[in-house]
């Protein structure tokens, strides 16, 4: 069922970041289709042009990533820290993504999950992240009182591959199942010419979307996994679990 006016008007801003060109869509491109389908506003932030990458000149990634984006119904800007493959966890870092924070306002942030074993980019941006998300709130932060304090309502991890799968918090699925929200991530994805011209990433994604789907019954799922536990008012957005008891 679509969501009515009423309901879209309150759907506040999702923020989705990425260390690389390609994260957001091959994590977690089915969930930002979802919700852009869905009425939400979403934008990325693209941490590096993937200039470390063996394949694909920075300035080719960036024109895959816009296309992507625009496939998937989001806007996107780039960003630079360190540079790809050099990024560090720092204060200042943490400070820089706050005040994007704070500009977009949304409800929820995507991040590369912090699990080790992957890119060292993901996890650190996925650290570099969680510092963001409090300092965001932080009114007597000096180099952001410029910009109002905002607290986001969810911190929602994403994996780019198996192994970053966090073992230890349990994800919550998205359906991600319709015809129309497979086809977009599978463009968005399939924009990425660089790199899946080199390995099938696609298919692998899709993979995993389906083994995921399986587990709860469905078609495709995605996993997201939250930073805390999520609060709810009522049971009612509960629509069902991934056991089938």
């Amino acid at each position: 069922m679509k969501p009515t006016l009423k309901s879209q008007a309150k759907l506040a801003p999702l923020l989705a970041f990425g260390a690389h060109p390609d994260d957001i869509e091959f994590g977690c491109g089915g969930v930002i289709a979802r919700e852009t389908q869905a009425g939400r506003q979403v934008h990325f932030v693209v941490c590096s042009r993937g200039e470390a990458g063996t394949h694909g000149t920075p300035r080719q990634r960036i024109a895959e990533a816009r296309r992507a984006a625009t496939l998937l119904g989001a806007t996107i800007e780039f960003i630079k820290l360190d540079g790809d493959v050099h990024l560090e966890v720092r204060a200042a870092h943490a400070i820089k993504l706050a005040g994007i924070i704070r500009r977009a306002r949304p409800g929820i942030v995507l991040a590369p999950s912090v699990v080790e074993n992957q890119h060292p980019d993901h996890t650190k941006l996925g650290r570099i992240l969680r510092d963001a998300a409090r300092l965001a709130r932080y009114g007597g932060l000096k180099e952001l009182r410029h910009l109002p304090p905002h607290a986001i309502e969810h911190l929602l991890f994403y994996a780019v591959t198996p192994e970053a799968e966090p073992r230890d918090i349990s994800p919550v699925l998205m359906d991600v199942s319709a015809p129309e929200i497979v086809a977009a991530w599978t463009a968005a994805m399939a924009a990425h010419q660089s790199q899946a011209a080199t390995r099938n990433y696609v298919e692998l994604q899709l993979t995993r979307a389906r083994l995921l789907g399986a587990r709860a019954g469905i078609k495709h799922a995605i996993a997201l996994f939250p930073n805390d536990p999520l609060v709810l008012d009522t049971l009612v957005p509960l629509s069902r679990g991934a056991r089938h008891f």
